[in-house]
């Protein structure tokens, strides 16, 4: 069901998108430069990580702008998907990550790299710092959006992703055990891939005009069915506009000529379901579709 909630103003909600970008791309260069003195993989893994953090909070800030662009004759149900293709992006780019970071700690198990503890430590802390301050940034517009909800995901992997890096330079200080780097790595690139894969299929739904999981189609058929002097309904689409916004179209097969049975269907649609964009073809009984499908076309 489409959320009810406020969105964020825009321009706070901007605002913020741009100061967690602005910190994500300085906290980038200083993990890639104490990774490289450090020759540690995992923090080098982490800047990568939050490499594509910014890259995810840009598309996510772009896309919102375009989404705010009102309806034209070019894209006449208006541009709110432009929201859901960064997403797609975005997970996207999180599944190629993690597939690459495992491919990297694994060679890694094989040959394992001196690694300089005492900077690994305090670069992951300050980083987990940024990563916490980013995703309380983003967490409030996560609520409502996918496309910001993608780019909470990174921030949220990478938080804990540090705090990994901060647990695997501890052990390497006092054990000098250099195979938890590797290890942790394999750990970060499994939580990013599990949490992405998961959050991929809805945005892929929307994108492949699928119905939503509330209302079902068979909800809506049932109750325009219901409706009095209704005999039949076919030609059924139910689908998502956008992340929050669900249209229908249907043909219904009236028994009498009561010229309020299209309001009465747009009626519950949008009192019920909360469909506010709908399509209603009435066709008199002896004139109906013959040999069509209930749903689709």
């Amino acid at each position: 069901m489409p959320h009810d909630h406020p969105p964020l103003p825009d321009e706070g909600g901007d605002r913020r998108l741009w100061i967690a970008t602005g910190a994500n791309i300085l906290l980038t260069v200083a993990q890639i430069v104490a990774g490289l003195f450090s020759g540690s993989l995992a923090l080098i893994a982490d800047a990568i990580h939050n490499l594509s953090d910014a890259i995810s909070l840009v598309l996510a800030l772009v896309a919102r702008r375009i989404a705010r662009r009102p309806a034209d004759a070019a894209m006449t149900f208006g541009y709110g998907r432009a929201e859901v293709v960064a997403a797609l992006i975005n997970y996207t780019t999180l599944i190629t990550l993690s597939i690459w970071l495992a491919f990297e700690g694994v060679m890694r198990l094989f040959d394992p790299q001196d690694v300089e503890g005492w900077t690994v430590v305090i670069v992951a802390g300050i980083a987990l710092a940024v990563d916490t301050l980013t995703a309380f940034l983003t967490l409030r517009m996560a609520k409502h959006s996918m496309n910001i909800r993608a780019a909470f995901l990174h921030n949220l992997a990478d938080a804990l992703g540090s705090v990994a890096v901060i647990v695997a330079g501890t052990l390497i200080l006092l054990y000098d055990w250099r195979l938890i780097d590797p290890i942790v790595t394999l750990g970060i690139s499994a939580y990013i891939l599990w949490h992405a894969a998961s959050e991929i299929m809805p945005v892929i739904r929307i994108l492949m005009m699928g119905s939503p999981d509330q209302p079902t189609a068979e909800d809506v058929l049932g109750a325009l069915r219901a409706l009095p002097d209704v005999v039949d309904v076919h030609h059924l689409h139910l689908w998502y506009m956008q992340e929050d916004e669900i249209a229908l179209e249907a043909h219904i097969v009236q028994a009498g000529q009561d010229d309020r049975l299209r309001k009465s269907a747009k009626a519950l649609l949008a009192d019920r379901f909360n469909i506010h964009h709908s399509v209603i073809e009435v066709e008199p009984a002896d004139d109906a579709c013959e040999d069509v499908p209930t749903i689709g076309h």
